[in-house]
């Protein structure tokens, strides 16, 4: 009778054991696959669904460099009203991000630092949610685990539309001073990049309230 207990005590051990390292290796698989979609530039697929180099090109085309930056007004995580508008005369970084899009997680401690660096040439960003189905604290949380303080807006669905389409994240737009898009960039660039887009935006509106005076 002791024999037997023993022997359904070792069975009933392993068959835990087993349970627990399929589990295991099931929870491993899926922390192994979400890392690796956060290491990726998203490409959001076209309307159209059109594949191969053509497509990509023409995606992530700067189809609004030179244009008018598209006037919006958002709610932003605590519950403000902020528009473009609120902006003028200032040049602003306008970003495109989602809380599962690792390359977006990457360069925003970059915008913070450049936000403070640049800030005394009233230089501002504003970190608009590309998020669906994410609530206000997942993105709270996103936010404010990258240190960042600069205003994150909620998108409304159109925004998103008006400047282009977002194709690719993270979508940045550089606006100067007379509200005239200078430089889009898709995808994550690198740091030295992003800064010098940032001083072409400040030179850029500087050079043209001076030629206006």
């Amino acid at each position: 009778m002791m024999r037997r207990a023993v022997v359904l005590g070792v069975m009933v051990v392993g068959i835990a054991l087993m349970l627990w390292a399929g589990w295991h290796n099931l929870r491993e698989r899926k922390l192994a696959m979400q890392k690796a979609r956060e290491n990726q530039v998203v490409l959001i697929p076209d309307k159209q669904g059109a594949a191969g180099a053509q497509g990509e090109d023409s995606a992530l085309a700067p189809v609004m460099r030179g244009k008018q930056a598209p006037a919006f007004a958002l709610t932003s995580l605590d519950g403000k009203k902020v528009s473009l508008a609120d902006y003028k005369g200032r040049p602003v970084l306008v970003n495109f991000w989602a809380t599962w899009c690792g390359p977006c997680k990457v360069e925003m401690p970059w915008f913070e630092e450049f936000c403070r660096q640049y800030g005394a040439q009233g230089f501002e960003i504003l970190g608009l949610t590309d998020d669906v189905d994410a609530g206000k604290e997942t993105i709270a949380k996103v936010a404010g685990k990258a240190g960042v303080s600069y205003p994150i807006l909620l998108t409304d669905g159109k925004v998103q539309s008006a400047y282009g389409g977002l194709d690719v994240l993270p979508m940045s737009f550089y606006v100067d001073r007379n509200g005239v898009i200078v430089e889009q960039t898709a995808g994550l660039g690198s740091k030295d990049q992003i800064e010098a887009n940032i001083k072409k935006t400040i030179a850029s509106g500087a050079v043209a309230q001076a030629g206006g005076q």
